[in-house]
């Protein structure tokens, strides 16, 4: 069952054109791993799935419902199901850890504090870190895999449907980038989480994907399984795949 569905979908800023006619689908319960060369527009495919850009023609569908034709109302709903793991994490360097993700948790929902320390506990031990180890630290007193651990737990809060990451790996020694993409595949297979992962971190993105979509120019140039993108003779996946690699 596809869950997110983009369909002839253009987006132009003045007279450069990114996406030149998108056509995929991710299924209910998939890690979908979005790459490419820079420039070719990944970030602004999940900056469309939450609304942040409108294409300029095309349809972006998010389990059925029209992205574009939301009103506001709508559109707040349909991103209560979304989470965004940002490159950077993004937590508050003024908040200590428990203040960052009970954030959220303030804003969308009614729950009691105790009822919130109960939740920031269990997302925390989703991410495999210790509540009472870390709660009182700051961004800043973290690695920056611990940074990214607590920023995903933060955006699991709201137990969203769809989380959107982008470069979740970018900056990491290997075993915290291995850490990362071990717990995006354990958010899919305990929780149910749809991925959408944009990464130039091949090796990675061979470990979690389900499918991996390479978009060159503005358009989708293949869009199917790892073994493809192993396997494929395409001269420019093929530079694009190796030439990672060797990094």
């Amino acid at each position: 069952m596809s869950l997110i569905e983009f369909k002839d979908v253009h987006k132009q800023f003045g007279e450069k054109k990114v996406l030149k006619g998108l056509n995929f689908t991710v299924d209910k319960g998939d890690i979908a791993v979005v790459m490419g060369p820079s420039g070719t527009g990944k970030s602004t495919v999940i900056k469309h799935i939450v609304g942040l850009l409108n294409p300029t023609s095309g349809d972006i569908l998010v389990d059925g419902v029209s992205v574009q034709n939301c009103n506001e109302k709508e559109l707040l709903e349909l991103r209560k199901k979304i989470g965004f793991a940002f490159q950077f994490g993004a937590l508050f360097d003024s908040m200590n850890i428990h203040d960052n993700i009970d954030f959220p948790l303030i804003e969308h929902t009614k729950l009691t504090p105790k009822q919130r320390d109960k939740k920031i506990d269990k997302s925390l031990e989703m991410v495999g870190l210790k509540p009472q180890e870390i709660l009182k630290n700051y961004p800043h007193e973290l690695s920056g895999g611990m940074q990214k651990r607590v920023a995903i737990a933060r955006t699991i809060i709201l137990e969203p449907d769809i989380l959107l990451y982008d470069e979740p790996t970018s900056g990491l020694d290997p075993i915290a980038s291995d850490l990362i993409s071990r717990l995006i595949v354990k958010l899919r297979d305990e929780l149910g989480i749809t991925s959408i992962v944009i990464s130039h971190d091949i090796q990675e993105s061979f470990k979690i994907a389900d499918q991996m979509i390479m978009l060159y120019d503005g358009k989708v140039l293949a869009d199917d399984n790892p073994e493809f993108f192993k396997t494929t003779s395409n001269p420019i996946i093929r530079q694009f795949i190796d030439g990672i690699s060797e990094l």
